[in-house]
């Protein structure tokens, strides 16, 4: 079911990571990107996946919302593996007419589903920790230099707060959509793509008339409290790091050293 989906949600609990400075959280998100994407040997690939594995053990999240998290997902990465395997150079392993499988076709399209997989676990880390307040103040906070250029730091920052944070909301409200169709009558599941499209127009126009309320009545709540932008606006929970923050920055750089050290060290497996 479409409320199955964990997008953009938060889950409280009594952790080191919900504990964390949301500022580092962020950088650290950003910093195993960069690890999964400049990964090029299988070593230290599994290290930066072994870094992500260790923040979803010390969030204290159950694993099967993790992979709740992923399964909107397996589509893209069947797909994405799919081209990868069949357009791959080299001595071909196997070969059927213009399609043909290769060696460096199977390392890419490992490469690519680890990294896809790798990619939107560490984002759920970073929502399943971090409340919607946290990451406004987070965003804010690091984007803050770009305010002396005239970049409306606090409005862009509450936007894509409050999108993701309508995220579950939409899942849900669309959910509750299909399921009073269903109840009419309506047929969603079967006939072609073509049948099945024209099958979620009503679905979809209440929903667009459901989210433009939501936005009204949220943009009204807003004015009605006086709320302005972030000049000289007080918080009432300041960030600050504390001594765990710094040793987790300080075990990053740490596996850092370890990631060069594996690239350096080990030959590339991987050749687009």
């Amino acid at each position: 079911m479409i409320s199955d989906i964990t997008l953009g949600q938060y889950f409280p609990q009594k952790s080191l990571l919900h504990r964390a400075d949301p500022r580092m959280k962020i950088c650290l998100v950003i910093y195993a990107i960069v690890l999964l994407f400049v990964a090029g040997n299988f070593a230290s690939l599994a290290l930066a996946v072994l870094y992500i594995g260790l923040g979803m053990a010390l969030s204290n999240i159950p694993w099967k919302l993790y992979a709740r998290s992923v399964k909107p997902i397996l589509f893209l990465v069947v797909f994405t593996a799919v081209l990868n395997i069949f357009y791959g150079t080299g001595e071909p392993l196997w070969q059927f007419g213009f399609l043909r499988i290769t060696r460096n076709g199977i390392l890419n399209c490992v490469f690519v589903s680890v990294r896809i997989v790798a990619l939107i676990l560490a984002s759920s880390v970073l929502t399943f920790t971090t409340s919607p307040t946290q990451l406004t103040d987070a965003i804010e906070r690091l984007l803050k230099p770009l305010a002396k250029l005239r970049v409306p730091v606090h409005e862009f920052a509450m936007m894509m707060t409050i999108a993701l944070r309508f995220v579950p909301t939409l899942l849900e409200e669309t959910d509750k959509i299909m399921a009073a169709q269903k109840a009419r009558g309506a047929d969603m599941e079967s006939g072609g793509i073509t049948q099945r499209i024209r099958a979620l127009v009503p679905v979809l126009i209440p929903l667009f008339v459901s989210a433009f309320r939501r936005a009204f009545d949220l943009a009204t709540a807003m004015e009605s409290r006086c709320y302005h932008g972030g000049e000289g606006r007080t918080k009432m929970k300041s960030l600050h790091f504390q001594k765990a923050d710094w040793a987790v920055l300080a075990s990053a750089v740490l596996w850092l050293g370890a990631f060069v050290l594996l690239q350096v060290l080990v030959p590339p497996t991987i050749r687009l």
